[in-house]
């Protein structure tokens, strides 16, 4: 080998002299003078290459006559060396050379040929170095080798050689090509051409070095490129070269059309930046919701507070006595409704008293009957069938999406860290220097090899298919999906940068880099590989691939996580990533993908233990989630089977009333209780049931939701019997049957009230789309009208029972004995009732506290309304999940480390004609597209990923269709004889039938039939190096057709940029649907396209976070709706009396609108699982409210104070006991559920609507009433008034209003 040393660099670089000639072989610089000419075999100092091609021989001579042969392949490869017609054209290539550079072009033509200009100044370069009459002005060789031709004649061959470029003219061609995309990836194609440095990274002079080394798999020789500064000279006759090139926004020729927007940004139009999403609303530098908010409390408290005033005011004044006005039809018909309902329920109750044994049968018959129906209930799961109504967009989309693509991949993915340990610095002998992360070790990585050689060899038994699985039956297998090997399974690692193999990561090899020497390792290799994933053969001596083991690239941004601006090897977390093929439900192989995920599972877990003081290992499955969750439901059963025994005891005991220890036995209600708790449990059951029957499905949140609403709803119904059958004492002559019917005819106007108010509430929640709060809300209005049903039948016998066994005097428990005293021992013991008359009810209703208790309450309203809109809306999947859920981890991991969020594909509907040129330049996205194509407008909007949330461009199997039939390339070639003749000839072929036979003939738009013809082939071409365009992996799942060839859907991929949270999931689905209304309004407008025609967007998330798109709007309805029943109910039950109508709305409006503030303030996020709750919410607080309203109009009360006074008595303590204390107990025990959800949304949720509901019944509404409660109805020669305090309760003068007290006021 003859070598030439060069000389030492300059120590002091700027300013940088002009490069300068190496000293060489080649003496002539020379206009007309070659460097090399001809071929002198294979380069001795390449072992591997991609493409085997021959170096030049030596030769500073004349440039030669091209032959005709010779002319018309350079016109077809290197036009721009063309003399005019009349002009010799001289070369410095032969034929065999020009053949050579041929096909490196097409191999480069295949990346590059979507943007013309590009690819024609790219080709510039090697046609100038390799053919260039004028070769040795701007080459100059500096190393040789001596070779022997076969026939004995010595030669000399060129190894290397200089080659001097102007700057601007390398700065021109690399800006031409430096915004080129590659389809199939979304990436730019500049990243695999300029080695480790990537796109990033990559300069015009790191372009072309990477082009000239011999180690990258491609170049048959080392080449020098010195780039020259403008203006300078490298001396020795050298001209540096300076060629014409064209800017990608320019045509190279007449038949080329410029690079379009998406390879090429000279060639956009103006773009108009998008809005970033809204701002919050402010005032100033105010929030602005606040400052409306303390605006419409100081309004309401000023009117409220004038108001006051001027009442006061006229204290002085002497009113005359008020004659009682003729009473109005409201008021008559008020008493008539009033009196028809006592009537009829006191005739019930009597009729039921007197035959309680039958009533009760009856009612056990219906009750059981119905409730057998259970046995055909279906318990619905599936979180898709729950949140997702069946007629929804995403259900549709999901279901055109799975018929003509298959379900979305499953996911199976680990995460691994090293926390605490230390990195390392590692110095490349030829990539220079390089921060390694502590998980980034050999140790580590053989960890990771091991354990994917423990998950390949896993076999899983199925038992349903009584069969063993194993990985490559479940695997996705992109490049062989037919027959599988585990080898083709698509898996993405770190340890694929080495094919998962253990002798490539423990490969060393001596390298030498000019004057330095050294040793290459796996750090070489993963530097280069990281910033060019998508080579064959690194530029190490390693000379390994960087493809994956199934033929696929691994990128970075998949493999790694943690790190900053592209520094991969700076990664605090490595990524495992298997990706399995799913099913439907109901597929037996669903069966093998889920069995062989347990395996998985264990085999992880198992790994995770072992590393655990090293290493820290999260991992999940597909089938992690739903897993999780059905854990926590059965191991939370108990919790909420203790809650429920807490409230059945609470009301076994508090529901008796004690006047003697010697009489406890007689007068304890734990009988009573028990049949009234199996009432409740009845109509939850019978509701069920006839609900089943009906086909209906059920949920687990109906069955832990409707028997907390129904008891507390029951058990409140319960009380105010019992406790008013107790308290009232039988009148002369009066049975215990008509006593019984007298009762209920006192209080089961406010129980029908209650009941109807609530049950139509639920009816119309029923109208929601959702089906889990559809289910619930009939569920809930079914069981409250059977419980109803059921307590005046069923529980009225049994309280009729019940009395006759007290005044027998027999136990309860066992009525077969008992002490013989029978007959009432007088009033018993009581506790909240004498309380709330002596102590609270003086104090509530005093007249300084209760304009205290109204702005209290404005307050809380109006900050509540402040608070609304600080709820957060969504449900982050972790709240799914228990607190001691390996998931939690998981997901943590994913959120700090991910890089890049989950693919989305852009789907189009059948009625586009593809084939057409319209058609195509309507998708497409390189050179002749249109600007507003589908795949120009989806790169738009990545470059705004904070509106869009799109991070990377979606993948175009148009785009690589049409370079796949570049006739430029060896892809697309059918044989033109033989017995394969009009068949298609694979790039891989070098049959003489293929020669010469390109699908087409010219670069255009195939025809189409040539559309429908070859897009199938292109489909199932595998990629290889001679055509990178093959479709198989890529797209051959993206394309549907029938039998006819005729596209029925396709899908384009883009990947959405990492999401953390439920808003941001929402965000993106808004943006993603409002992008594909854009492209659908777009495409309609192509000739021949179908006027249904759509694109949407769909990825596996949608589905459940569409919801969240209307679940304001839609929750805000529903609770509207349930409003507006409460408030006609009561207007026509209580006699049409707007003002008790109207307290009661503005209450229970105050309760949500507090409760929903709550929330805020307790971290519970509104959605779907807490509109069910607040859904109940309305109807617990309608027994909160109701039954004090209808105890305020039925008192006789002459003022409004004292009737409010009453009624807070008389119901406040049946409130408390019935409703307050049923709940509360049950509720706080969830708060040690294991599941998130259960103690959030049930604990939190629930405590927050009791105490906010039970606050506002007892402490608000009574004062609200006293304010504007109907003026009481007196007989004539009364004095209607309000007396603003005096005389709470007859004879009673405490908070006896001096100033107030007077006649007439009201």
């Amino acid at each position: 080998m003859l070598t030439v040393p060069s000389p030492s660099p300059n120590p002091f670089p700027p300013p940088p002299p002009p490069p300068q000639a190496s000293p060489s072989f080649t003496p002539i610089h020379r206009a007309g003078y070659c460097s090399f000419y001809g071929e002198c075999g294979r380069n001795p100092e390449v072992n591997v290459s991609l493409v085997p091609s021959n170096v030049p021989c030596l030769s500073n001579t004349p440039a030669r006559v091209a032959t005709s042969t010779v002319l018309t392949l350079l016109r077809s490869v290197c036009p721009d060396l063309v003399r005019g017609d009349n002009e010799t054209t001289l070369v410095c290539c032969t034929y065999a050379q020009l053949s050579a550079l041929q096909l490196s072009v097409a191999l480069s033509g295949t990346v590059l040929a979507r943007c013309p200009s590009c690819a024609r100044n790219f080709a510039s370069l090697y046609c100038h170095n390799t053919c260039s009459p004028d070769q040795s002005l701007f080459t100059n060789v500096t190393r040789v080798v001596n070779r022997t031709s076969v026939t004995g004649v010595p030669s000399v061959a060129v190894v290397e050689y200089q080659s001097f470029y102007r700057q601007r003219f390398a700065d021109a061609a690399f800006s031409s090509c430096q915004g080129v995309r590659l389809p199939s990836t979304g990436g730019f194609a500049i990243a695999t051409m300029c080695g480790r440095y990537g796109a990033e990274l990559c300069t015009p002079q790191r372009w072309l070095d990477f082009q000239g080394d011999k180690n990258n798999g491609l170049a048959p020789l080392q080449i020098n490129f010195q780039l020259v500064p403008n203006g300078t000279e490298p001396g020795d006759a050298i001209e540096p070269l300076d060629a014409q090139v064209w800017r990608c926004s320019e045509a190279p020729s007449e038949d080329e059309e410029p690079c379009s927007c998406q390879d090429c940004a000279e060639s956009c139009p103006p773009v108009v930046a998008p809005t970033d999403p809204s701002r919050p609303f402010r005032l100033g530098e105010a929030d602005g919701v606040l400052v409306l908010c303390v605006l419409l409390f100081a309004f309401f408290a000023m009117v409220f507070l004038v108001a006051l005033l001027c009442q006061r005011r006229s204290k002085g004044l002497t009113v005359p006595q008020a004659v009682p006005a003729a009473r109005g039809c409201s008021a008559r018909a008020s008493d008539v409704s009033h009196q028809a309902l006592a009537r009829a329920f006191r005739w019930w109750g009597t009729l039921v008293a007197s035959r309680p044994v039958v009533v009760l049968a009856v009612a056990v018959v219906v009750a059981g009957g119905l409730s057998a129906g259970m046995v055909t209930l279906r318990l619905t799961t599936d979180p898709v069938e729950l949140w997702s109504a069946p007629g929804s967009r995403a259900r549709q989309e999901k279901a055109f999406h799975d018929q003509h693509f298959g379900p979305f991949l499953r996911t199976n993915q680990i995460i691994v860290t090293a926390p605490g340990r230390a990195g390392a610095r590692y110095d490349s002998v030829i990539l220079g220097a390089k921060n390694f992360s502590g998980v980034l070790a050999q140790d580590v990585l053989r960890a990771l090899l091991e354990l994917q050689e423990r998950l390949a060899g896993i076999e899983a038994w199925a038992p349903q298919a009584g069969r063993n699985v194993t990985l490559k039956d479940v695997c996705y297998a992109p490049l062989n999906p037919t027959e599988p090997t585990l080898g083709d399974c698509c898996v993405n690692s770190v340890t694929q940068y080495f094919q998962n193999n253990r002798s490539h990561l423990a490969l060393t090899a001596l390298q030498e880099d000019g004057k330095e020497t050294g040793t290459v390792d796996w750090h070489d290799h993963l530097i280069y590989c990281v910033s060019s994933p998508l080579s064959f053969k690194d530029i190490t001596a390693l000379e390994l691939s960087c493809m994956a083991e199934y033929g696929g690239p691994v990128f970075p941004y998949i493999a790694f996580g943690g790190y900053q601006d592209s520094e991969y090897t700076e990664a605090e977390a490595l990524i495992i990533t298997y990706s399995l093929n799913n099913f439907p439900r109901g597929d037996p192989r669903l069966e093998w993908v889920l069995s062989w995920e347990s395996k998985f599972l264990e085999v992880v877990q198992d790994f995770q233990r072992s590393h655990s003081p090293n290493l820290s290992v999260t991992f999940m499955a597909e089938r992690s989630l739903e897993d999780e969750i059905n854990r926590t439901s059965g191991e939370d059963l108990p919790v909420f089977a203790l809650s429920y025994l807490l409230v059945f005891a609470y009301i076994a005991l508090a529901l008796g009333e004690y006047t003697a220890w010697s009489r406890v036995l007689v007068e304890s209600k734990v009988t009573l209780a028990m049949g009234g708790i199996a009432v409740v449990l009845g109509a939850v059951f019978a509701s069920m049931g006839f609900l089943a029957l009906l086909g209906m499905p059920s949920s687990l949140i109906i069955l832990e939701v409707v028997p907390f609403l129904v008891l507390a709803v029951g058990a409140d119904n319960i009380f105010i019997f019992v406790q008013e059958f107790q308290q009232s004492q039988r009148e002369p002559d009066e049975t215990r049957e008509q006593h019984l019917g007298r009762v209920l005819a006192e209080v089961a106007p406010s129980m029908l009230l209650c009941s109807i108010s609530e049950a139509i509430c639920f009816l119309l929640g029923a109208l929601s789309s959702m089906p889990a709060v559809q289910t619930f809300a009939l569920t809930a209005a079914v069981a409250i009208a059977f419980d109803f049903l059921l307590q005046m039948s069923g529980f009225v016998a049994l309280v009729a029972l019940d009395a006759r066994r007290q005044e027998a005097g027999r136990f309860d428990l066992c009525c077969c004995c008992g002490e013989g005293r029978g007959g009432p021992a007088g009033e018993g013991a009581r506790l909240l009732r004498p309380l709330l008359e002596r102590y609270y009810t003086p104090f509530l209703l005093h007249r300084r506290v209760r304009p205290c208790v109204v702005l209290l309450f404005l307050f809380l309203a109006c900050a509540g309304l402040f608070l609304l809109f600080q709820v957060p809306v969504g449900l982050d999947q972790e709240l799914a999940l228990p607190e001691d859920s390996y998931m939690l981890q998981y997901f943590s991991a994913l959120n700090q480390y991910l890089a890049v969020g989950v693919p989305t594909y852009f789907v189009t509907t059948g009625g586009y004609d593809f084939s057409s040129a319209n058609g195509t330049n309507a998708i497409c996205s390189s050179a002749g597209c249109d600007s507003d194509s589908l795949t120009q407008t989806i790169q738009h909007a990545t470059d705004f990923p904070n509106v869009s949330y799109l991070a990377i461009p979606a993948t175009s199997w148009v785009d690589d269709f049409l370079d796949w039939l570049n006739p430029t390339s060896r892809c697309c070639r059918i044989h033109q004889f033989g017995e394969h003749k009009g068949e298609f000839c694979p790039s891989t072929s070098n049959n003489l039938s293929c020669l010469a036979g390109q699908c087409l003939n010219t670069l255009r738009r195939p025809t189409a039939e040539e559309f429908q013809r070859f897009l199938p082939w292109f489909l199932q071409d595998r990629p290889t190096l001679q055509c990178a365009k093959g479709g198989l992996g890529a797209y051959d799942t993206s394309v549907s057709m029938d039998e006819n060839g005729t596209i029925l859907a396709t899908r384009f991929m883009a990947y959405q940029r990492p999401l953390r949270t439920s808003q941001e999931y929402t965000a993106a689905l808004r943006a993603a649907r409002a992008l594909g209304d854009t492209l659908t309004r777009t495409l309609r407008r192509v000739p021949g396209t179908d006027p249904d025609f759509s694109v949407f967007p769909y990825t596996v998330t949608y589905v459940y976070y569409e919801q969240y798109l209307t679940v304001v709007v839609e929750g805000l309805v529903t609770l509207a709706m349930c409003l507006v029943p409460t408030f006609a109910v009561s207007f026509l039950l209580l006699g049409m009396d707007l003002r008790s109508s109207c307290a009661t709305l503005v209450t229970i409006a105050m309760i949500l609108l507090d409760t929903v503030g709550f929330m805020a303030l307790w971290d519970v996020p509104y959605n779907a699982v807490a509109l069910i709750n607040l859904v109940a919410a309305v109807g617990i607080s309608v027994e909160f409210v109701s039954h004090i309203t209808c105890a305020f109009a039925r008192s006789a009360q002459p003022t409004r104070v004292e009737r409010a006074a009453e009624a807070t008595n008389t119901m406040g303590s049946k409130v408390v006991a019935g409703v307050a204390m049923t709940s509360l107990p049950g509720v706080v025990v969830l708060a040690f559920a294991k599941a998130q959800l259960i103690q959030i949304f049930f604990f939190r949720l629930n405590f927050i609507i009791t105490l906010v509901g039970l606050a506002h019944g007892l402490v608000f509404l009574p004062v609200l009433l006293s304010y504007i409660g109907p003026s009481p109805r007196v007989p004539a020669g009364d004095t209607p008034g309000d007396t603003q305090g005096a005389g709470l309760g007859s004879g009673k003068t405490y908070f006896k209003d001096k100033d107030m007290d007077k006649p007439g006021k009201s």
